[in-house]
């Protein structure tokens, strides 16, 4: 629609996920329209973030050193460990403040729709960190959908050969929700996972 280098940049835009081309088009413009070192700064910011940072050699969290800022942390727990598809699900996990042990990363879930198999993800590497390790738990953290609870079972599967008590999230409704609005997986779900008060 465009000459040039604003299509380019509206193309490269658009193939971001969330970014549909309208939206693309808009932050286009604001760039344009912004004052020349505003948009050198974010062009030097993305620079920066593909030359430094990287995955911690031990969970697969996103680090700018060998390990991430968790698996340096000698207060941390060693003997719980979350295992999370991706490394935004450690940084929500970290916003409650209730977890205080180690975390790793997949990479993400199975999904053989998308031709992604259990060894494209880190499940290996989990195998291998957990064999001959002091741990008393592994928590499941998966996304609550098909591809997470996939994941969920066959690492549960792969886990009871180390005998090490192995759980999942609990899963159900939102707090301030409506039971009417709810699907029936999540009430059926809410209903599993019942606690007495």
């Amino acid at each position: 629609m465009y000459d040039g280098a604003l299509q380019d940049l509206i193309d490269e835009l658009g193939q971001l996920p969330g970014v549909g081309p309208k939206s693309a088009q808009r932050i286009a413009f604001y760039l344009l329209a912004t004052e020349r070192d505003q948009a050198e700064r974010l062009a030097a910011a993305i620079r920066d973030m593909k030359d430094k940072v990287h995955f911690c050699e031990v969970c697969g969290n996103v680090a700018q050193s060998e390990l991430c800022r968790i698996c340096s942390d000698p207060r941390r727990s060693d003997d719980i460990i979350c295992v999370v598809e991706e490394p935004k699900d450690v940084a929500a996990i970290e916003r409650t403040r209730e977890f205080r042990g180690r975390y790793h990363v997949l990479g993400g879930a199975i999904d053989p729709i998308n031709g992604i198999g259990p060894q494209d993800l880190r499940i290996q590497d989990l195998m291998t960190r957990l064999t001959g390790a002091d741990v008393t738990e592994v928590i499941i953290a998966t996304d609550p959908n098909i591809e997470g609870e996939a994941t969920a079972a066959y690492l549960a599967r792969m886990l009871r050969s180390l005998d090490i008590p192995v759980s999942r999230l609990a899963s159900g409704l939102p707090v301030g929700g409506d039971l009417e609005y709810a699907d029936e997986v999540t009430l059926g779900r809410a209903f599993e996972g019942r606690r007495r008060l």
